[in-house]
């Protein structure tokens, strides 16, 4: 049908244009408006907060996930699509303007905050200070430092060793031939790239130094942590700690030997056990032993004792003589016992802990109890 005004069919009047525009241009004028009063409120609400709470309160009404920002992106779809882009551009300016407003509030409150205290507003300086919060001592720490003042007393001296040794001082000196298992890399950790230097077995190749640097006679302990390589368990880890024992006189017996072990045990359990002997070898003591002690837990048997009423303790031994040669002593002339106790054990048994990877596992869930 002909158009009235210009005569042609189909065609849209430049009144219908002209409407369109005006349209397009409120829709615009009404969204600049919107994100323009969006800003002085929130800006109006920033200046408002007097703490940090309420400001990260502000901060989710107008930026958050659900905020005034979502919403405005979320309804850039019911805009014509010639506008979308100015709609997000503006929405964008909105979320970076509040942004910056909220952090310069929190410089504000931060150095009111310092300006406070400085001032010493709210300050009693009559009130105690606040107590740090106290740890404790980790148990394998307190039962070495026990042992030690218990050895202290009976006149022995506590020495340290390195971590790293040599395959001198960890093997060949003690009298484990090269052929014996314990060299063999499924016992021990050996240093990659250097076939001599091992994580020490044991705290023995202390023995070794000792008698390099001391006159007998001399009586020595040597806690210390020592490596094996195990696949661990409930009873067995890689890494656990030992003291190492060492007396070096003249007429040594076995009898001086059970004497100080029956001390050691008055000392732990503060009271005297029954112990006993029973043949074991290792390499650096001749004869060697395993030392058992009656149970000091039960009667008639228990968990810790497997149902046998004995505890096994500790090796131990008179010193062998090619170990006394290998420290300079002539073992004509010098004579010696040795022990090694079981540290990570003894803690096991004195607070029935049933599984000693616990011990250095770093919960301190568990440490707290100590």
């Amino acid at each position: 049908m002909p158009d009235p005004v210009s005569g042609k069919a189909g065609t849209p009047s430049d009144a219908d244009s002209n409407s369109d525009t005006r349209s397009d241009t409120r829709s615009d004028t009404r969204s600049d408006t919107t994100t323009d009063t969006t800003l002085v409120d929130a800006q109006a609400k920033i200046l408002a907060c007097d703490d940090l709470d309420a400001l990260k309160t502000v901060e989710r009404e107008f930026v958050g996930k659900q905020g005034v920002v979502a919403q405005l992106l979320a309804s850039i779809s019911d805009y014509p699509p010639e506008q979308r882009r100015g709609v997000g551009q503006r929405a964008n300016a909105l979320k970076q303007a509040v942004q910056e407003a909220v952090h310069n509030r929190q410089q504000t409150l931060a150095e009111a905050r310092v300006a406070a205290e400085r001032q010493g507003e709210g300050f009693d300086a009559s009130l105690p200070p606040p107590r740090p919060r106290r740890g404790s001592l980790h148990p394998l720490t307190q039962v070495t430092r026990e042992l030690e003042d218990l050895f202290q007393s009976m006149g022995y001296t506590v020495l340290d060793g390195p971590e790293i040794e040599t395959d001198y001082y960890n093997f060949e000196a003690l009298n484990i031939h090269a052929d014996h298992p314990a060299r063999d890399s499924h016992d021990t950790f050996f240093c990659e790239g250097d076939g001599h230097l091992v994580m020490r077995t044991h705290t023995s190749p202390v023995q070794i130094r000792a008698l390099e640097t001391l006159k007998p006679p001399l009586r020595v302990v040597v806690p210390g942590k020592v490596f094996r390589h195990e696949s661990t368990d409930a009873s067995h880890d890689h890494t656990f700690h030992q003291m190492e024992g060492l007396v070096v006189d003249r007429n040594i017996s076995v009898a001086h030997l059970v004497g100080a072990m029956k001390t050691l045990l008055r000392g732990i359990f503060d009271r005297d056990l029954e112990v006993r002997l029973r043949p074991g070898y290792f390499p650096f003591v001749e004869p060697g032993f395993e030392l058992d002690a009656r149970c000091p837990f039960c009667q008639e048997g228990c968990r810790v004792c497997k149902r046998t009423r004995w505890i096994e303790l500790l090796p131990c031994g008179l010193v062998h003589p090619n170990v006394l040669r290998a420290g300079g002593l002539d073992p004509d002339e010098w004579g010696g016992f040795a022990f090694g106790l079981g540290l990570s054990r003894l803690v096991m048994l004195r607070h029935n802990i049933d599984d000693v990877r616990h011990l250095l596992g770093g919960d301190v869930r568990f440490l707290e109890q100590f």
